[in-house]
């Protein structure tokens, strides 16, 4: 007797409200050059390739579920905590194109941008971080475009993450199409500090010198986050048999241009 299988239903990309803006959006609207419209004719073209990123964000991150499950029954430990996943909206892509004075068209985005999908993977300990995120540059379907390790050097707001673009295949009926996933690996402790001083930054109306301040706060709170994180997870290293990694992976493809965080 066959086994009756429900697929999983997620919630897909709204394919009529992207219509709308992008037809907005070949018409001029504001702030947008009538030279540098989206093409009417590609709007069909984009909807497909918005799908496509959004199969690439699913591929990257079924992979990384089975390699969470794979450490649990190999070392009864848990690398991953939890995962977040985001296709850039419509404004933000648009709007990068234009801050970067690119083309409003399908090529521009393909050839320019490399997060429009993007997955923040939460780690336990920086162990896992670079465990993880190895063990998935390893897979011999995955491209390693570019990688950014803020975690051995941390920006000078005190932000730390380890950031990877890779390259994975859709397969669809015309054939398999590689397409870019960034990929933002960081612990719990680094992940609410981020959450907190990107709140900070871009969505507090706080006037400046109490904007400096907090800021100052923030940077200390960072190294301080950083030496308690060491000293947990050398007694985490004690007491687990976990893989120890402290290197992130090697860049092997092209190399992108800088793309903003997620």
């Amino acid at each position: 007797m066959m086994e009756t299988v429900i697929l999983d239903q997620r919630e897909r990309i709204n394919t009529s409200e992207i219509q709308a803006r992008l037809e907005k959006a070949a018409q001029g609207g504001k702030g947008i050059d009538p030279k540098n419209v989206f093409p009417a004719e590609e709007i069909t073209e984009f909807i497909d390739m918005m799908q496509v990123y959004e199969g690439a964000m699913y591929e990257i991150s079924t992979k990384l579920e089975v390699l969470d499950s794979e450490f649990h029954v190999h070392f009864s430990h848990d690398p991953i905590h939890h995962m977040e996943r985001r296709l850039k909206s419509v404004n933000s892509i648009l709007g990068k194109l234009q801050r970067r004075d690119l083309p409003l068209c399908t090529k521009s985005i393909r050839d320019n941008l490399f997060d429009v999908a993007g997955i923040r993977v939460i780690c336990n300990y920086r162990d896992d971080v670079y465990s993880v995120a190895n063990y998935l540059s390893s897979q011999p379907d995955i491209q390693v475009l570019r990688v950014k390790d803020y975690i051995k050097n941390p920006k000078q707001n005190g932000y730390r993450s380890l950031h990877v673009i890779y390259a994975v295949p859709v397969f669809l009926s015309n054939g398999e199409h590689y397409t870019p996933v960034e990929v933002q690996f960081r612990t719990i402790a680094m992940d609410y500090w981020a959450s907190l001083e990107h709140a900070l930054r871009y969505k507090s109306d706080l006037p400046d010198v109490k904007l400096s301040e907090h800021s100052q706060t923030l940077l200390d709170c960072a190294r301080s986050l950083q030496n308690v994180e060491t000293q947990m997870q050398n007694i985490h290293r004690d007491i687990n048999g976990a893989p120890r990694q402290e290197e992130a992976p090697v860049s092997e493809g092209p190399n992108p241009a800088d793309q903003a965080d997620l």
